[in-house]
C-alpha cells in the first residue's frame, strides 16, 4: 500500500464545487424550515461558500442557479467572488418552477413552452459568458405521470430538437451536461431517466456535451460505480453531483448513507482517469441541508470526499493487480477493503495544518464567529430558499 506521503500530490489537486443553493433555507415537501442568517442573496451565498473554502481548501467555486442566483451584474458578482477567494461555477438552469412547465419543458408537446425553455438556456449560456463558467448544467422535471398521457416517443424527438438548438450556442471552453434521475417529480416515465439515456442524448450532439451523475439518482441496488467506469470509458463522463440518500433522491450529506459506495466510485475514477487537475470531470455537491446548519453541512460533506478520495489514493494497485490476474478472489477483496478500512483522518488532519488550514475544520468553525456574526447580520430582507 502506499504511504500518505505518497498521494499528498494527488490529494493537493481535489477540488468540489459548492451549490449556492445548499445556503438557502430548505425542508421536505411539506415545510421549508427557515434558519437564522441564512443568505438573502447571491452575494451572501458565495461569502458563505468562500468561507468554507478558507477553512478546508477544498472549495474554490460555487455553482448558481438560475433564476435563483439572477442578478443585475453578474461581473460584479464575479469579482466579488474573486475578492472571497473563489471562483463562480457551473450554471444550472432551472425548467421546474414555471407554471408553463407543468407538463414539461424541453420535452413538451407545445412548440411555445419548448421556445421558452430554449430562450431560458440560451440565457444561461450567455451567464456563463459573463461569469467565466465552463458548464452549462441541465436537469429537467420531464415526464408524465400516466400511461397514454403522452407520446414518449415524440418526446425524446421535442428533447433532442431542443438540446440541438442550445448545443449550437455553447461557445469555446465550454460545456453542456446533462443530468438524468430515475423518477420524481413524474412518476410514470421520466424524459431522462438514466445513464444511457442521456448518454444517447450528448453523444448525438457532440463533444462537448457530457454526462452529469447524481448519486442520488438511481434505483435501489444500482452500481453506480459500474456507472461511472463506463462513462470514463466512453469519454463522456463531464460532472457528479454528490450526496446521499437512504431511499430515494434525498440530497443529504454526501457518504452519510453509505460511504463505501462513495469509496468504490472514488476508485473507479482514478481508476478510470477522471481525477486531478486536467481530468475534464467537474465535482460539484448537491445537496440541502434541511436541518443542520449550512456552512458546516457544506464542511462536512467535503470533508468525507476528501476523506474517501484518500483511501481510494491509498490503494494498492499492484497488489491488486496481481491477485485479480491470479484469480484470487479473497486477496484481491483484501486488498480492496484493507484501503477502504485505513483511517486517513490523523495524516489528514497533520497535512492540513502542514498547508496552513485547520487541522479540524469542523472545529475552526464551531470556534470561530462566523455562524453568531451572520445571524446578527442578516436580519431583514428576504432569505434565500427554494424558488429564490
Amino acid at each position: 500500500m502506499p504511504s500518505f506521503d505518497q498521494i499528498t500530490d494527488a490529494l493537493a489537486q481535489q477540488a468540489i464545487e459548492l451549490p449556492s443553493w445548499a445556503f438557502g433555507n430548505s425542508g421536505t415537501r411539506f415545510r421549508v424550515f427557515p434558519q437564522a442568517g441564512v443568505p438573502r442573496d447571491p452575494f451572501e451565498k458565495v461569502a458563505d461558500a468562500a468561507e468554507v473554502h478558507r477553512l478546508t481548501g477544498l472549495a474554490p467555486k460555487v455553482a448558481l442557479h438560475i433564476p435563483w442566483d439572477l442578478v443585475d451584474d453578474f461581473a460584479a458578482l464575479r469579482r466579488h467572488a474573486e475578492d472571497h477567494g473563489v471562483a463562480l461555477g457551473t450554471i444550472n438552469s432551472n425548467t421546474f418552477q414555471d407554471e408553463a412547465y407543468k407538463l414539461g419543458s424541453l420535452a413538451h408537446r407545445d412548440a411555445a413552452v419548448r421556445r421558452k425553455a430554449i430562450d431560458h438556456h440560451l440565457r444561461c449560456i450567455e451567464i456563463m459568458g459573463e461569469t467565466g463558467s465552463q458548464d452549462l448544467k441541465i436537469w429537467l422535471a420531464d415526464g408524465t405521470n400516466y400511461p397514454g398521457q403522452d407520446d414518449m416517443r415524440a418526446r425524446q424527438d421535442h428533447l433532442s430538437e431542443s438540446l440541438t438548438e442550445i448545443y449550437a450556442a455553447i461557445g469555446e471552453g465550454q460545456r453542456l451536461v446533462l443530468e438524468y434521475k430515475i423518477f420524481e417529480p413524474a412518476f410514470y416515465h421520466t424524459d431522462v431517466p438514466d445513464w444511457g439515456t442521456s448518454y444517447a442524448q450528448v453523444t448525438a450532439l457532440g463533444d462537448k456535451a457530457f454526462v452529469c451523475l447524481d448519486t442520488g439518482h438511481h434505483a435501489p441496488s444500482t452500481n453506480i460505480e459500474f456507472i461511472v467506469m463506463q462513462l470514463l470509458r466512453l469519454g463522456k463522463l463531464g460532472s457528479f453531483d454528490f450526496n446521499s440518500r437512504f431511499y430515494a433522491d434525498d440530497d443529504l450529506i454526501v457518504g452519510a448513507a453509505d460511504p463505501f459506495q462513495l469509496f468504490r466510485i472514488l476508485v473507479e475514477v482514478i481508476r478510470g482517469g477522471g481525477y486531478g487537475t486536467g481530468s475534464g470531470v467537474a465535482f460539484m455537491l448537491d445537496q440541502c441541508h434541511n436541518i443542520e446548519k449550512k456552512i458546516p453541512g457544506q464542511i462536512r460533506s467535503v470533508l468525507n470526499v476528501q476523506e474517501m478520495t484518500a483511501r481510494a489514493l491509498l490503494l494498492d494497485r499492484k497488489a491488486l493487480d496481481a491477485a485479480q490476474r491470479d484469480g484470487d478472489v479473497l486477496t484481491a477483496n483484501g486488498v480492496f477493503m484493507d484501503a477502504f478500512s485505513t483511517d486517513v483522518r490523523p495524516a489528514l488532519a497533520e497535512w492540513r495544518e502542514s498547508r496552513g488550514l485547520p487541522a479540524d475544520p469542523m472545529a475552526a468553525y464551531a470556534a470561530s464567529d462566523y455562524q453568531s456574526r451572520i445571524e446578527a447580520d442578516r436580519v431583514g430582507g428576504d432569505q434565500a430558499g427554494w424558488g429564490a
